[in-house]
């Protein structure tokens, strides 16, 4: 009979690629994680994974056992979760992954008054605008903008969000307010892209006719947090989602441009692993942010026209 500590230290690996890496996120010693490894092996029969010297890869035998172990593991977690749930408690480890300047700016504020809620609970957040394969990686729930590359994923919208053209009062003081879309390629525009070698372009539709414009700037960034943060400090033009920057908007300390395109829609989504087996928590949690977001009434906010310093003299304050 496979313990589940066995289990764990198998899934763990096959997600991390290497072993050791496995047994720091289990609390475990090396040791004591490639013992349990080879009990699994030695009661199944059959090698699980290819060992080098840098990393570890599933045999065949073990690509077709990792899926089945996972999904065990994973009713087991939602068992343990039921009964907490069952007694009013959310309790346990919920393991998220959210878009960097979402995660930072924005959700980890929300999951301070969440946890208030739930204190039993712990919650493991990673912020990174990279792909996330919730099928493999070790997550209970992601949060992802936009179009998803694979339908197969379980996903539930959590509300209405467009991208939007920003910048801080103190830029447009120094470069001037664009007026048209062809204004854009006279500006600094901050660049976000995963791969620094892309060419930007912005998409956005004037009424039912599409508008594509090129653009450039003297930074780039894989990282959306870093990319706002140049963009309140006054280095450039950035394409925001409003979700990310709306308290900066009624702050003031950036002013939306451009009010008569209408930028990409970029909806707010979260993505589970399998239908059959959402933890309660990660299900609390995306009816929280469905409520923070229908709260903040962005359609209204993108909408209204920009403060009178977008549309007519700027101060550098």
């Amino acid at each position: 009979m496979h313990t589940i500590a066995e289990l764990q230290v198998f899934v763990r690996t096959a997600q991390h690629g290497s072993l050791s890496a496995a047994a720091r996120s289990l609390g475990m010693l090396v040791a004591t994680a490639s013992a349990a490894l080879r009990r699994l092996e030695d009661q199944l029969g059959c090698r699980l994974f290819e060992r080098s010297t840098r990393s570890m890869r599933l045999t065949p035998q073990g690509e077709a056992f990792f899926e089945h172990c996972r999904e065990a593991l994973s009713l087991l977690e939602q068992g343990a979760a039921l009964l907490n749930e069952q007694g009013g408690r959310v309790g346990g480890l919920l393991r998220i992954s959210a878009p960097s300047d979402f995660g930072r700016n924005v959700l980890a504020g929300w999951i301070d008054a969440f946890q208030a809620q739930h204190p039993r609970l712990k919650v493991s957040l990673q912020c990174s605008d990279r792909f996330v394969d919730v099928f493999r990686d070790p997550y209970d729930m992601t949060f992802r903008y936009g179009r998803l590359p694979d339908a197969s994923y379980v996903t539930q919208n959590l509300g209405a969000n467009r991208r939007i053209v920003v910048a801080a009062p103190s830029y447009l003081a120094r470069h001037g307010i664009p007026a048209t879309p062809d204004d854009l390629a006279r500006h600094n525009c901050l660049l976000h892209n995963l791969d620094p070698l892309a060419t930007n372009t912005w998409r956005f539709r004037a009424g039912r006719r599409a508008v594509e414009c090129k653009v450039s700037g003297d930074r780039i960034s894989d990282d959306g947090a870093i990319v706002h943060a140049w963009a309140v400090g006054g280095a450039g033009i950035a394409y925001k989602s409003a979700l990310d920057v709306h308290e900066d908007l009624r702050a003031g300390r950036l002013v939306r441009l451009l009010p008569r395109l209408t930028g990409e829609d970029w909806p707010l989504r979260a993505v589970f692993p399998h239908r059959a087996s959402v933890a309660p928590a990660a299900r609390l949690l995306a009816a929280f942010v469905r409520e923070r977001i229908a709260e903040l009434d962005l359609a209204r906010l993108v909408e209204r026209p920009p403060r009178g310093r977008a549309t007519g003299s700027v101060s550098a304050g």
